[in-house]
């Protein structure tokens, strides 16, 4: 049964207008009403995203440019009946296929798979009785009962409320509990963290107890139009993708001219078509780094290792290199720069400044840090006095199980206990000091909790509550010198300068209170009261947060926070990180949909220049996505948050939380952070930026060699001499002895200066001016050196087969050498330890003892058209090839000086 429009959305209607729309009444659904709903509407569930399979995995490891060039190559092989170069190219692509396949296949399974957030057990109301039923079962009509510490299981009516409170920090980024009234009269038009008689599905109930009715299941709630969103925006393609994909446009493009052009000057010549084809087949061996998707891959998934072993979990192969070319990073507040558990961060007394408290979240470590010109020892008595009425007027549960420190209840009264423990108060001795009589619960109508206890001197209340409301309780302030009369004002002004800091505030008081007779304790006991102190709490960040977010400006990578928290504490929050100077730089979500308004360029103007944002609702996190990706930046955006999910895929690269994130933020992501620290974020930079050096030191040295083998051909065509290599020579030069060096190369540890760099330009092609320079004179060098060897032998009476021997002998030495110089772009290889990069070291010997054994075995040497060499000829060839070794230093030099 579908629900009725109605004139006003349920938040704004009376409870019996939305029970008389549903269809329901005081006594819930009937079982067969029930039953005939969940037929015609279907589960309270939201879709789930099936996994990829081993088949399709392997299949999208062909879907690359690069990929396609390479099958061309090998069926052109195949049409001229060369079994043996397609065999090797084949062989190659299906090792990609297979690396890619495993890491890929591997990492989805180990990153925590998606999980319905409203699977769970509820309490409902059907025909009177009160029923357990799985959640996927509610419709809606249903009345439900919450409690305390439990999910809420779809989009809730409220119909009446008793203390409640909910955590929605997962849905609006409000990182405290908001209090709810089922008969608060509200605007149609209030916003999602404002509706305050509504109870939304994956949200918990902080404290209280309720009875809601359903008005959306699955999809149609506010969760569910999160999920639409999600999995209805097509993702971001990674840098690295969109830089290959160039890269290899480029490639093909340079291939077809090139063959185009030698093959219209084989054709004048008058040489046979098969040898032409069998030229073009060489030639696109030379030119085509066939080893570059092995190696690619070898890369990408090395840095998936780094990455796993500092605490970031890769769920897709390229995004290994995405965060590391991100320019901006958005991320949520709470959770991800904070640690989400309110603590009690400064306490202030009626005659001094506010006195600091260390430590955070629920570890009862900490001191006070007294003002300049502040004595503890005078104070020592007012200190226990507040610690203890914190603790008493409470109704919280802090415990150590297993070596942690745990807390059940409302946030707030965690974070008084704490503060209580941290100066040797704890509620059980307390309360054995001074047993509990009555206890007034808090009410957010009310706006105070206090709680009567036994004591030594009599009946004495403890109270806590909102600063305006205890002073009207108040008579007397605490203070070294006794309990004079109480100052209104200036404790008003004290609570106003805290809170202006972004801090949520409570005042503390106790005071005797005098039962007459059969008298029930009550608001009306509650007069002449001493003040004890004020309270200031916050969520505090988490330690590592700023130095991450400094880490981050100094690799050149802006930063800002998205919240649905109030501005004032945004700005505090934001100012404490270094992103904000005045509280005037917040900027909120009505503000940003006033720009929306004005048209697309008022928003994008009004999003550049921001670094925290306040007030905002999941919709335009995503819309700031988009925004600053038209700007130009490529984007990551971290998060735990449902709110969380349409921004983390619409960014280049996702980043959720994986301790305390929500199963669709984890799913929608491309990488987790394990450890929820905003500080691995940094090491995942380090690590992308690694793995993207890497990728181009491989495709530096597989492009030159390949562009040195074009040079070596077109001046061997240019003179009238034969092919200098054959194909099979081509296919083992790139695959075998260069490829087991290009792999290697891959492992290539950090330089040192990668978070001291910034980003690169996010159109910067792969091919920039540096590896253009450094490509164009390894092919001069190697190519020319090459062909003047081979030229050189045949004109002194060598055979064919024997330059082509020596020539081959001497490229495999060239690329030994390049090996080395393609370490770094800059730094000189004298500097970089032959032992930091074993496998690379270990590699380039067993790449020239490869070759060596080739010469020498029978079978391969037929094969190949290869024979053994002198001690002395091989002495020259290498002589030879250490002159790419001092013009890559020359090149090297004259960089750095530029």
């Amino acid at each position: 049964m579908a629900r009725a429009r109605s004139p006003a959305p349920p938040h704004a209607m009376r409870p019996a207008e939305v029970m008389a729309m549903l269809g329901t009444s005081e006594h819930g659904l009937t079982r067969d009403d029930a039953r005939n709903r969940l037929q015609t509407l279907g589960r309270n569930a939201l879709p789930q995203v099936e996994p990829t399979g081993l088949g399709a995995t392997f299949i999208a490891q062909f879907r690359n440019p690069l990929v396609y060039v390479l099958l061309a190559a090998a069926l052109v092989s195949l049409l001229i009946r060369e079994w043996t170069s397609s065999g090797f190219i084949f062989a190659a692509l299906l090792l990609n296929a297979g690396i890619g396949t495993y890491q890929e296949y591997s990492a989805e399974h180990a990153a925590e798979a998606l999980r319905d957030l409203v699977v769970l057990r509820s309490h409902v109301i059907r025909a009177g009785d009160v029923l357990d039923i799985d959640a996927r079962e509610l419709v809606p009509g249903d009345l439900v009962l919450l409690e305390s510490g439990s999910k809420v299981p779809a989009d809730l009516r409220l119909l009446d409320t008793l203390n409640l409170t909910v955590d929605e920090s997962i849905l609006t980024g409000e990182s405290l509990p908001v209090a709810k009234d089922a008969h608060a009269q509200l605007s149609p038009d209030s916003p999602l963290a404002e509706r305050r008689t509504m109870a939304f599905a994956g949200t918990l109930i902080a404290s209280g107890r309720s009875r809601g009715i359903v008005i959306g299941t699955g999809l149609d709630t506010q969760l569910g139009l999160i999920a639409e969103t999600v999995f209805g925006t097509p993702p971001t393609r990674p840098p690295l993708l969109e830089r290959m994909d160039r890269f290899t446009r480029f490639i093909g493009l340079a291939v077809a001219a090139i063959a185009i052009g030698l093959a219209g000057f084989e054709i004048a010549r008058g040489t046979p078509p098969a040898e032409i084809f069998l030229f073009a087949v060489a030639l696109a061996v030379s030119a085509i780094p066939e080893g570059l998707p092995v190696a690619l891959t070898v890369a990408l998934a090395i840095g998936m290792g780094r990455m796993a072993r500092r605490n970031v979990i890769v769920r897709r192969l390229v995004a290994v290199e995405s965060l590391g070319s991100c320019t901006f990073i958005i991320s949520d507040k709470t959770g991800t720069l904070t640690v989400n558990q309110l603590t009690a961060r400064h306490v202030q007394l009626a005659d001094q400044p506010p006195w600091a408290v260390t430590g955070e979240g629920l570890v009862p470590d900490g001191t006070l840090l007294p003002p300049a010109g502040a004595d503890l020892p005078p104070r020592q008595r007012i200190f226990e006095r507040l610690c203890r009425a914190a603790a008493l007027a409470n109704e919280a549960v802090l415990s150590r199980q297993d070596g942690h420190w745990r807390g059940e209840g409302d946030p707030v009264d965690l974070a008084l206990l704490v503060l209580a423990h941290k100066f040797g108060t704890t509620r059980p001795d307390a309360l054995a000091a001074a047993p509990q009589i009555a206890i007034l619960p808090y009410e957010s109508e009310a706006r105070f909790a206090a709680s009567l206890h036994q004591t030594a001197e009599g009946s004495w209340a403890m109270v806590k509550g909102a600063v305006e409301t205890l002073l009207e309780m108040c008579a007397r302030a605490a203070t070294p010198d006794g309990e004079p009369p109480l100052q209104k004002a200036q404790i008003l002004a004290q609570a106003q300068s805290l809170a202006a800091e972004g801090y949520r505030v409570l005042a503390i008081a106790d005071g005797p209170v005098r039962l007459a007779g059969e008298s029930v304790f009550s608001r009306e006991h509650l007069s002449g009261l001493c003040h004890l102190g004020l309270v200031a709490m916050a969520d505090p960040l988490r330690p590592e947060a700023r130095g991450a977010i400094d880490q981050c400006h100094r690799a050149g990578i802006e930063v800002a926070m998205v919240t649905g928290d109030h501005p004032a504490t945004a700005f505090a929050i934001g100012h404490e990180l270094g992103l904000a100077q005045e509280a005037r730089e917040v900027v909120t979500g009505p503000e940003l949909a006033e720009s929306a308004n004005r048209g697309q360029h008022a928003f994008d103007e009004r999003v550049r220049n921001a670094r925290v944002f306040a007030r905002t609702e999941p919709q335009q996190k995503l819309e700031i996505v988009l925004a600053l990706q038209r700007a130009g930046h490529f984007v990551a955006v971290t998060g735990d948050g449902v709110n969380d999910a349409p921004a983390l895929r619409a960014a280049q690269v996702g980043v959720a939380m994986g301790r305390g994130g929500t199963d669709v933020a984890r799913e929608t992501a491309d990488l987790v952070i394990t450890d929820d620290n905003f500080a691995s974020i940094v090491s995942g930079i380090e690590e992308g930026r690694v793995a993207y050096a890497n990728v181009r030191k491989v495709i530096f040295l597989l492009i030159s060699t390949g562009a040195a083998e074009i040079v070596l051909f077109a001046l061997s065509l240019a003179v009238g001499l034969p092919l200098p290599l054959t194909a099979v020579q081509l296919l083992w030069l790139n695959l075998v002895t260069n490829g087991i060096q290009d792999v290697a190369l891959a492992f290539e540890p950090a330089e040192g200066h990668e978070l001291r760099q910034r980003p690169r330009p996010p159109r910067e092609p792969i091919f920039n001016r540096l590896m253009i320079e450094r490509v164009l004179l390894s092919a001069a060098v190697i190519g020319g050196s090459a062909f003047a060897t081979y030229q050189w032998m045949l004109t002194h009476g060598y055979g064919l087969a024997q330059a082509r021997n020596a020539t081959l002998l001497l490229m495999v030495l060239f690329e030994n050498v390049q090996a080395l110089n393609s370490r770094s772009e800059t730094l000189s290889v004298f500097r970089l330890a032959p032992w930091r990069n074993k496998l690379l070291l270990f590699g380039t010997l067993l790449a020239q003892l490869i070759h060596i054994g080739a010469m020498h075995t029978p079978g391969v040497q037929q094969l190949l058209a290869v024979q053994p060499v002198s001690l002395a000829g091989w002495t020259l060839l290498l002589a030879l090839a250490l002159l790419i070794l001092i013009a890559s230093e020359l090149h090297k030099m004259y960089w750095r000086r530029a």
